[in-house]
């Protein structure tokens, strides 16, 4: 590259002279070949030829205007751009060293001091370091080191000023020759280093818990041995469900909410084949209509405003080789359930954004606390989705439909709820039990175990759960009295206090069945069943 320098002539130096007395130290040279003159400008090493054809000759004495045109002004102009360029580029590389609040020092092939950042400079308090060498101004460098070896060295420890610091070296170079190399202290404190590594630990930790505990989440937590109930009702669908696990059919559980539709689907995986495989589970009604979509099949990236960088797998496909749990299916937009009877049909799925479709071994599990039948009919539940999830239909029975179990429920709640608070609860009082067995628990299940954890908080000394702990809901219900003497087993106290109710509550109607059953929260068809049972006239 030639320097601006390099033409700097006079005019009045070079008027009338011999060109090759003014330029013989510029490197113009000139050569015949075939009785033409071809100008080589040349400064060191580089050289360029000019396409020149002078009309003088070499001993003739030329004027100011004469040599300009055989230097060749383009190529003069050329040069300075160029000039100007890379000085605007090294202004700039010096003006971000001086700015930043980094210690960057920077050496040629020799360890000569080229820059050195204002930060350096402060570390080591040296105002003019440049043009100095390396090991003179910064103790126990080991730039040299990496001149020598062109090898880079991250992490390395040094000691500045009675401190140690982490630096790093990394060696410049330009067609596999090292020009020099470039420092810079990564921690001016070896204890923010230790600092940073602690946390990057715990995030570490941290990252490794929540993958686990995303992996669990995968994973079924519940078996058939905790669904809890000796009723003929809670056999009959436990029953069912065991004998539908190793079939690979799509099942519907419906019931009541809190009756525990999600056990029953916990269950039939965990007895099921497909044990081994992710169960995956999804509220179809928790998910706004615009979202579901993308929760289910996944998207591509760039799906949409907003998409995850690298796309998202969907549940489908997160469930593949398992089970899917779909829990309140009833309140799926009518939108997505054509989108479902497709991937149920066709067992594939498409991304969203995407055009690959990818095969699925998926097994459904479905579940609802509404009437799918009546949906279909008022045209809010599409008819070929019913059937393909309705294969096998488990009806799991509302906790007052079973009123012999609410007490061996308690039992095993009591024994959860003590786990869970660590509280050992010892019983229930008598009194107590009256009152659980004589309310209808319209929030079932799920709300007998949240009055067994409030009763827990509130026990006295002797950790007995007594009338005073329970809700003011529960102590309405109407306590039949009961003689226990003739009665020998707890099924037949219950029996006769059912019967009593539904006597009174009869009387109370004069008759009515229909507003019984309602009052009572059972089926018409349950009242009458309970009617022939008890003899009841």
């Amino acid at each position: 590259m030639f320097m601006e320098e390099d033409f700097k002539i006079i005019s009045e130096n070079i008027n009338k002279c011999i060109i090759n007395n003014v330029l013989s130290d510029k490197g113009l040279l000139k050569n015949k070949s075939n009785n033409k003159h071809v100008d080589i400008l040349s400064n060191n090493k580089n050289s360029k030829k000019i396409n020149t054809n002078p009309k003088v000759e070499s001993k003739r004495s030329i004027n100011e205007s004469e040599c300009i045109t055989t230097i060749n002004y383009e190529l003069y102009n050329e040069m300075k751009k160029d000039i100007k360029y890379y000085k605007s580029i090294l202004d700039v590389v010096n003006k971000v060293l001086y700015t930043i609040n980094e210690c960057i020092v920077v050496v040629n092939e020799n360890g000569i001091i080229m820059l050195m950042s204002d930060c350096y400079k402060k570390l080591i308090n040296c105002k003019n370091p440049e043009g100095k060498y390396v090991g003179d101004v910064i103790k126990d460098t080991m730039l040299h080191r990496v001149l020598k070896t062109g090898n880079m060295e991250i992490g390395e420890i040094q000691k500045i000023n009675d401190k140690q610091v982490i630096t790093m070296r990394i060696p410049i170079k330009k067609e596999g020759k090292i020009i020099g190399a470039i420092g810079k202290i990564m921690f001016k404190d070896i204890n923010d280093f230790y600092f940073l590594s602690r946390k990057l630990d715990r995030l570490k930790q941290t990252d490794k818990f929540y993958v686990n505990k995303s992996e669990k989440n995968r994973k079924a937590k519940y078996c058939f041995k905790d669904i809890v109930g000796d009723s003929y009702e809670n056999k009959k669908s436990k029953s069912l469900a065991k004998r539908s696990a190793n079939a690979n059919s799509n099942v519907l559980i419906v019931g009541e909410s809190g009756t525990g539709k999600e056990l029953y689907a916990h269950s039939i995986h965990n007895a099921s084949n497909r044990k081994f495989g992710p169960f995956i589970k999804i509220n179809c009604g928790a998910i706004p209509a615009e979202l579901l979509e993308s929760e289910l099949f996944g998207y591509e990236d760039g799906a949409f405003t907003g998409a995850k960088k690298g796309g998202k797998k969907g549940k489908f496909e997160l469930a593949n080789g398992g089970t899917i749990f779909l829990d309140e299916i009833g309140d799926m937009p009518m939108s997505m359930q054509v989108k479902l009877l497709r991937v149920i049909q066709e067992r594939e799925v498409e991304k969203i954004g995407g055009n690959i479709l990818k095969k699925i071994d998926v097994r459904i599990i479905a579940a609802t606390n509404k009437n799918l039948e009546e949906l279909v009919g008022k045209n809010k539940f599409r008819r070929d989705l019913y059937y393909r999830l309705n294969v096998i239909k488990i009806n799991v029975p509302p906790l007052r439909e079973r009123k012999e179990d609410v007490l061996l429920i308690s039992e095993f709640l009591m024994k959860k709820v003590s786990r869970r608070l660590s509280i050992g609860i010892k019983g229930i009082s008598k009194e107590a039990k009256e009152c659980l067995c004589n309310y209808s628990w319209p929030g079932n299940v799920r709300e007998l175990e949240n009055v067994i954890e409030r009763s827990a908080i509130l026990l006295d000394e002797d950790c007995i759960i007594r009338t005073k702990h329970l809700p003011k809901e529960i102590l309405k219900s109407p306590i039949v009295k009961v003689s226990v003497e003739q009665s020998k087993y707890l099924k037949d106290i219950i029996s006769e206090v059912e019967k009593e109710v539904i006597c009174n509550c009869l009387q109370e109607n004069k008759g009515n069945k229909n507003k019984t059953s309602k009052i009572l929260g059972i089926s018409r068809a349950n009242l009458y069943k309970k009617i022939s049972e008890y003899n009841i006239v």
